[in-house]
C-alpha cells in the first residue's frame, strides 16, 4: 500500500528499565523486533505495557538501558487524539499527511504553478523533482488508498471529507489508527488498537496486521487478535519481561506450564528451607559446637532465601460491589426532540426516549451516529442544539465518559475520590482497593495511570457516588477480562437505572437491557435476543 516499505527496520531494548512515579514497572528488560516479528505485549491492568509502549515510541525517556531505533515507527496510543492544529483539516487530509502527501500535494502544485510563468531549466527541475517524490511516496494511489483504510475501520465514506472537529470522539480515534497505518512505518507500536472497533473493523484491522511485512509491537485484550496476528509473545509482570514464542493460545499453555514449574520448584525450595530452619533451632539447643554449625545454617537459610523463586499470583477473579441506589420517582429521565452537530451536518435530530426506575436501555448505532453526544448531553457536560430533556424526582446521576475527560492528570487518585464522595479517607481507599488500586496508587496523579487503571477510577468515582442512574459510555473498552467479567456482573445484579453504549456482546448480555434505542434515527424499541447479534456490529 505504501510504495515504498522501510526494509531492516529494528527496535531493539536492552536492559530496558521503565519507572511511574519512582516505581519501575520494567526492570532490566532485553528483546529485538526485526522486520515481520509481530509480537503481542500481554499483562493485567497496571503492570506497565502502556509505560513500556510510551518509552519505546519516545514520548518518555527510560530509567536505565539502551534503546535502538531504526527505520520510521508509527506509534497508535491507548486514546490517540489529533494535533490540536490539525482540527480544521479533513479526515482525509489528516489520513494523507501519515505519510506527507498532503503537504508534498501542496509543493507539487506550486512548482506547477511556477512553471507556467517561468519556464527556465531551474523551474522545470524544481517540478520534476517534485513530481518524482510525489510518485515515489505512492501520491498519485494515496488519496484511495487512505479511503480504503477508512472504509476498512468503519469510518464512513461521506464522513472521510469533513474536518476532524466535526467527526465523534470514535471516528477521530480510527482517523488517528487509520494514519498510522497509512504510513510507510517500519515498526507499528498500537495500545488497544480495537478499543473502539466494531466487529467488521476489528476484522479487516486484523487481516491488515497479519499482511504488515514490518515489525508490529500490540497491546490488546482482543484474544481473537492476539492468536490471528501475532507470532510471540512478551508477558509483563512483576516488572519483568518473559518471551514466548508461538499464538497467544500456545502463550498460554507455556505460562500455565512455566507456572506449574515455578511452584514446583518453589515448593522444594521451601521444604528444604524448613528443613534447614528445624535442624538449626535444635543445634541451638545443644553443644557450642553446635550451636556454631547452626549459625552456619542460618546464613545459607539466608542465601536461599534471597535467591528463592517467587511465585506471582495469577489473576484472581475480580469482584466489584455497587451500593444500594437510592430511592427515586418513577420516571428516571426523559428526553424530547434532541438534536446535536458541531457546524457541520446535524449528527441526530428530533430524538426522543424515557427511562423509567430500574430499567437498562442500550444505545445502538454506527460508529458517529452520535452516540457518544447523546449521553453527554443528558450527563450534563455538552448541550443540545434543540429539544430538552429532565430528570426525575430524586435521580442521581453517575457518568462514565469513554475518553476519561473527567479525569484531571495532575491530581492524584484519592483527590477524584474526594471529589466523588464526602466519605472519610480509609473508605475511599477501601473502594479504589476493591477496583485493583491498591496501596501506593492512591497517591498517584491519574494521568500515569494505565488506561484499564483510569477506567477503574472512574468506575470507583461512581460507585462512591452512590447513584441511582448511570449513564455508561463504552466501560468495558480497556478493562482486563477479569475485571471486565466482575463489573458486568456487579451491575447485572443492580437494580438502578442505566443507559449504555457497549458494543461488547458479552458484557451486553449479561446486562439483559430491556430498551434500546437506535441511533441517529432514535428509533425505540424493546429489547430482543436477535439484537445482540447487531451489538458488535453497531
Amino acid at each position: 500500500m505504501a510504495a515504498g516499505h522501510n526494509t531492516h527496520a529494528v527496535l531493539q531494548a536492552t536492559d530496558l528499565t521503565v519507572e511511574v512515579a519512582a516505581h519501575a514497572v520494567v526492570k532490566d528488560g532485553s528483546f529485538l523486533l526485526r522486520d515481520g516479528d509481530k509480537v503481542g505485549l500481554v499483562g493485567r491492568n497496571g503492570t506497565g505495557k502502556t509505560s513500556l509502549l510510551k518509552v519505546l515510541a519516545g514520548d518518555v525517556q527510560p530509567a536505565g538501558g539502551v534503546l535502538l531505533r531504526r527505520g520510521t515507527l508509527g506509534y497508535v496510543p491507548q486514546d490517540p487524539r489529533p494535533d490540536p492544529k490539525a482540527i480544521d483539516a479533513t479526515a482525509l487530509t489528516r489520513l494523507l499527511s501519515g505519510r506527507d502527501l498532503d503537504g508534498q500535494a501542496v509543493r507539487l502544485e506550486e512548482a506547477r504553478l511556477a512553471l507556467e510563468t517561468d519556464h527556465s531549466d531551474e523551474a522545470l527541475h524544481l517540478f520534476s523533482h517534485a513530481e518524482e517524490v510525489f510518485r515515489d511516496a505512492g501520491g498519485y494511489s494515496g488519496e484511495s488508498d487512505a479511503r480504503r483504510i477508512a472504509a476498512g475501520l468503519g469510518v464512513q465514506p461521506d464522513r472521510v471529507d469533513l474536518p476532524l472537529r466535526v467527526l465523534s470522539g470514535g471516528e477521530r480515534r480510527r482517523i488517528e489508527l487509520g494514519r498510522a497505518l497509512f504510513t510507510d512505518a517500519g515498526v507499528l507500536l498500537l495500545d488497544e488498537p480495537t478499543n473502539h472497533l466494531d466487529k467488521d473493523a476489528k476484522e479487516w484491522l486484523m487481516g491488515f496486521l497479519r499482511g504488515f511485512r514490518g515489525a508490529l509491537l500490540v497491546v490488546s485484550h482482543d484474544l481473537d487478535l492476539l492468536d490471528t496476528a501475532i507470532t510471540r509473545v512478551l508477558h509483563l509482570e512483576g516488572a519483568k519481561l518473559t518471551e514466548y514464542r508461538g499464538t497467544y493460545t500456545q502463550y498460554q499453555a507455556a505460562r500455565r506450564a512455566d507456572e506449574k514449574r515455578t511452584a514446583a520448584t518453589a515448593e522444594r525450595q521451601q521444604a528444604e528451607i524448613t528443613r534447614l530452619q528445624t535442624l538449626a533451632d535444635v543445634m541451638r539447643r545443644q553443644t557450642a559446637k553446635r550451636a556454631k554449625t547452626a549459625k552456619s545454617l542460618d546464613k545459607r537459610i539466608d542465601r536461599m532465601r534471597a535467591g528463592a523463586v517467587t511465585v506471582q499470583r495469577r489473576g484472581k477473579k475480580v469482584s466489584f460491589r455497587f451500593p444500594p441506589p437510592p430511592h427515586s420517582g418513577r420516571i428516571v429521565l426523559q428526553a424530547n426532540g434532541l438534536s446535536k452537530g458541531y457546524g457541520g451536518p446535524a449528527v441526530f435530530t428530533d430524538v426522543t426516549f424515557q427511562v423509567e426506575k430500574g430499567q437498562r436501555l442500550l444505545i445502538m448505532g454506527y460508529n458517529g451516529a452520535g452516540k457518544s453526544s447523546l449521553l453527554r448531553i443528558i450527563a450534563g457536560t455538552t448541550k443540545a442544539d434543540a429539544g430538552s430533556f429532565r430528570t426525575g424526582v430524586g435521580v442521581s446521576v453517575g457518568y462514565y465518559a469513554q475518553e476519561h475527560e473527567g479525569l484531571d492528570p495532575a491530581r492524584t487518585v484519592l483527590d477524584h475520590m474526594r471529589d466523588a464522595s464526602g466519605a472519610d479517607d480509609p473508605v475511599l481507599r477501601q473502594i479504589v482497593g476493591m477496583f485493583g488500586l491498591h496501596g501506593e496508587k492512591a497517591f498517584q496523579p491519574a494521568g500515569t495511570l494505565s488506561g484499564g487503571e483510569k477506567t477503574k477510577l472512574a468506575l470507583a468515582q461512581i460507585c462512591a457516588g452512590k447513584h441511582n442512574l448511570l449513564i455508561l459510555d463504552e466501560p468495558t473498552n480497556n478493562l482486563d477480562p477479569p475485571s471486565r467479567d466482575g463489573f458486568a456482573q456487579a451491575l447485572a445484579t443492580w437494580p438502578g437505572s442505566m443507559v449504555v453504549v457497549s458494543h461488547d456482546a458479552e458484557f451486553v448480555e449479561r446486562l439483559n437491557p430491556q430498551k434500546i434505542l437506535l441511533m441517529p434515527e432514535g428509533i425505540n424499541d424493546y429489547w430482543e435476543d436477535e439484537f445482540l447479534e447487531m451489538v458488535s456490529l453497531a
